[in-house]
């Protein structure tokens, strides 16, 4: 959410910095006269309105520029999503997309399933897996799904060391297989 602010706001002090730059390029091409130009300063100096108008747009130019220079220069820690283990030698980061591909790889094993998708929690208990696939329909659904279920509990607890809490299968569908048509010749 952060960032869509941030690109929003830098958007709208790009444009604010585009129109000033034009129209200082209008005055020093002389497109604008003179008079209009002594004419709008002499309002912000004896118009309060007018004064306060540009007081306050100043304000929040200001107030930008020095966040997109605290974006700039800040240092960015890994926003990467890892599970963190510590061994005797240092520490270990696992991905959590490394364990969303071993359960791919895992369900994959599988006959029967097609359209693999997974996703990965990190749960007090251990890992928790939620799959999203698609069945062939000529295997019996519970026994594919505990199939698969087992082989990618197994399968992650044997790669990583983490165990697993949960493996959720959620079968979206069946697959269609086209009949077959033959063509006729006349």
């Amino acid at each position: 959410m952060a960032k869509i602010v941030d690109r929003f706001l830098l958007f709208i002090f790009s444009l604010v910095v585009i129109l000033g730059m034009i129209a200082i390029l209008l005055f020093t091409f002389g497109v604008l006269s003179l008079e209009d130009t002594t004419s709008f300063l002499n309002r912000v100096y004896e118009d309060s309105a007018t004064a306060a108008v540009l007081i306050a747009s100043s304000c929040i130019m200001l107030i930008l520029a020095g966040r997109f220079f605290y974006i700039s220069v800040r240092t960015s820690s890994p926003t990467v999503p890892s599970i963190d283990q510590r061994t005797e030698l240092g520490d270990v980061r696992i991905s959590l997309d490394t364990v969303e591909n071993l359960a791919l790889k895992a369900a994959a094993r599988t006959r029967g399933l097609k359209d693999l998708k997974a996703r990965i929690k990190v749960d007090q208990a251990g890992l928790e897996v939620e799959l999203r696939t698609v069945v062939d329909g000529e295997t019996s659904i519970p026994a594919i799904t505990e199939e698969v279920q087992n082989g990618i509990k197994s399968h992650i607890e044997e790669i990583t060391g983490i165990p697993v809490s949960r493996v959720s299968v959620y079968v979206a569908n069946v697959v269609q297989s086209a009949p077959a048509f033959k063509s006729r010749v006349e």
